[in-house]
């Protein structure tokens, strides 16, 4: 079982850098550092869109409109965070204490 704690924490972090590149990535092209014009910046940016926006989407529906103002990523990277609090707190049931 304690390898089980391990493997969702780490799926957690994971998807918490790739939430954060994706931040950066669209500030990064909404700042014209990035270029879409490149394929591999077009790539993974698709990439990162296509994974992330099924996500983005519910929380989307949920939030009132915000002007222009995306609070999807930090909705869930607090939800994320929880997550990882939750499992931490009850560390016990998979280390079988």
């Amino acid at each position: 079982m304690q390898s089980l704690f391990q493997i969702l924490n780490m799926i957690l972090s994971i998807a918490v850098f790739v939430i954060v590149a994706h931040v950066i990535m669209s500030w990064l092209i909404n700042f014209q550092i990035l270029n879409l014009r490149q394929p591999i910046v077009a790539s993974i940016w698709e990439g990162l869109n296509r994974l992330l926006e099924p996500v983005y989407s519910r929380i989307r529906s949920i939030l009132p409109p915000m002007g222009g103002l995306d609070l999807a990523p930090l909705i869930t990277l607090v939800g994320i965070y929880a997550l990882q609090i939750i499992l931490r707190n009850n560390a016990g049931f998979f280390y079988g204490y």
